[in-house]
C-alpha cells in the first residue's frame, strides 16, 4: 500500500497483481492421454489467454512507466485517458478468460464441446488463479482511476 499526500495510490498493488497474473497464465500448463493419444494444455493454445498475457504486460509496464510523470495540467488530462483505456483493456480481458474458463470447466452442450477441466486439473487449477490475480488487478486500477478521476478535478477546482 503506498500514499501519496495522504491519499492511497493502488500503483505498486496493481502492477503485483498484473504481474502475478502474467506469470501464473505463462506457467500454466498441463498434459493428459487420451486413447493412447498426448493432449497438452498450455496458455499459448487459446489466443483469448495470449490476449490476457498481453494486456496485463501492457498494465504492469503502464503502471510502472505512469509513476514518474506528474500529474499537471494537460498530462494529468491525457494520463487520465490512459488510465480509462487501461481499465477497459483488462476488463475486457478478464471477461473474455472467464467465458473460455467457462467452457473448459463446464463445456458447452449445444456446441458439443466436453469440458477438459477433469483431464488437466493443474492446468485449469492455475487459469484460475491467473483469472483471481487478474481481477485483483482490474479492482485495483479501478481504484486507480478513481484516483486519477480525484487528481484532475482537483486541478481544476484550484484554478476555480
Amino acid at each position: 500500500m503506498s500514499l501519496v499526500r495522504g491519499i492511497y495510490d493502488p500503483s505498486s498493488e496493481v502492477q503485483g497483481a498484473s504481474v502475478a497474473a502474467t506469470i501464473i497464465m505463462v506457467t500454466s500448463h498441463d498434459s493428459a492421454q487420451v486413447l493412447g493419444m498426448t493432449f497438452e494444455a498450455k496458455f499459448a493454445n487459446t489466443p483469448t489467454f495470449k490476449y490476457f498475457v498481453g494486456v496485463n504486460i501492457l498494465a504492469s509496464a503502464y503502471s510502472l512507466i505512469v509513476l514518474f510523470f506528474p500529474t499537471k495540467k494537460m498530462l494529468g488530462r491525457i494520463l487520465l485517458i490512459t488510465d480509462i483505456l487501461m481499465t477497459l483493456l483488462l476488463d475486457s480481458s478478464i471477461s473474455a478468460c472467464l467465458a473460455i474458463a467457462q467452457v473448459g470447466k463446464k463445456g458447452n452442450t449445444h456446441a458439443g464441446w466436453l469440458p477438459i477441466c477433469g483431464q488437466v486439473p493443474k492446468f485449469c487449477d492455475r487459469v484460475t488463479g491467473s483469472l483471481i490475480a487478474g481481477f485483483a488487478a482490474a479492482i485495483l486500477y479501478f481504484l486507480l482511476l478513481l484516483f486519477s478521476f480525484h487528481n484532475v478535478l482537483n486541478l481544476y477546482t484550484l484554478k476555480a
